[in-house]
């Protein structure tokens, strides 16, 4: 059997009531579009036998290019992608989440935008759904910081497989994919989807705790890509401020104190506050900078063994 074009990656957790109808409707989808293609889940540490309920539905549905993958404990759904990515066998990696709240048949609308030359295709949820306005602000903020060309950084996705193999994706990062792949260059495209009810089980990603972790998340992203190279940027410039104050602050001090006869000791305090956090952020900076430069050595070997640009 030759290898898939297409390798359609699911993380699950606790879905195993959704498993019949998926695989059931991913054979239906692959056979009525011809489509050469594999399906990747990966069982994310689930406590319900979704890995199980999965081989089962996997050869109900007759599906030969079908892997089945664990991971002993719950490590989160970006660890879940990209251990489904190492093991699929396509040129397009179709991101697709185990709950059906997208239909198999936008799968081909996908896979025909990557052959028309994009590196990476976006969903787009169209229409009223729950989380809409939380979603909305989220994606607005996201797309004022990072100014990438897509309306939906949180939806279902397909790419090249090259363009995941030239990222370094951390905890739950899945969610800042397209803005990293926007930021190597990669050209993005975007397609509406329909959001559909959700058939078995519950949500996995709700409450205010997950608010939170995206909004730190979006931080430490932007953090990366705007002083990630540079960090002495960063940090010497804030170290450069505080010095600056604390000079100025001093100078202050001494013209109270010789000027006017005012003596104020929480004053010398704040000099003495400012100027060493300054010089520590100033050395931070330096030791931040070394540590970017071993970075880039390390990622010019790996390109070299990789091959990828």
């Amino acid at each position: 059997m030759s290898d898939p074009r297409i390798s359609v990656l699911v993380p699950a957790y606790d879905e195993a009531e959704n498993m019949p109808e998926l695989f059931a409707e991913l054979a239906a989808t692959f056979a009525e579009h011809d489509l050469a293609a594999e399906v990747v889940l990966v069982d994310d540490g689930s406590g319900d036998g979704t890995a199980e309920a999965a081989e089962e539905a996997a050869a109900r549905a007759g599906l030969d290019r079908a892997v089945v993958l664990r991971h002993r404990a719950n490590r989160g759904k970006t660890e879940a992608m990209l251990t489904a990515a190492e093991a699929a066998r396509g040129e397009h990696l179709v991101l697709f989440d185990a709950d059906l709240q997208h239909s198999t048949e936008e799968i081909p609308r996908f896979a025909a935008m990557l052959d028309e030359g994009y590196d990476l295709v976006a969903g787009r949820k169209v229409g009223r759904y729950e989380k809409h306005f939380t979603s909305s602000i989220y994606n607005r903020l996201a797309r004022a910081i990072f100014k990438v060309p897509v309306r939906d950084l949180n939806s279902m996705k397909a790419f090249r497989a090259d363009v995941l193999a030239g990222l370094r994706l951390r905890h739950d990062w899945h969610r800042y994919f397209v803005v990293l792949a926007h930021a190597q260059g990669y050209r993005l495209g975007e397609l509406n989807i329909d959001l559909l009810p959700r058939r078995h089980g519950e949500p996995k990603f709700s409450g205010r705790r997950r608010i939170l972790i995206g909004v730190l998340d979006m931080v430490s992203v932007w953090f990366q890509l705007a002083f990630g190279r540079k960090p002495l940027l960063f940090f010497g410039t804030s170290g450069l401020t505080m010095i600056a104050a604390g000079c100025v602050t001093g100078l202050a001090a001494l013209v109270l104190r010789f000027g006017f006869g005012l003596g104020y000791r929480p004053l010398l305090t704040l000099v003495l506050l400012l100027v060493v956090g300054g010089l520590l952020l100033f050395v931070l900076g330096f030791l931040a900078e070394t540590m970017a430069q071993l970075r880039d050595e390390i990622e010019d070997l790996r390109r070299d063994r990789s091959g990828w640009p």
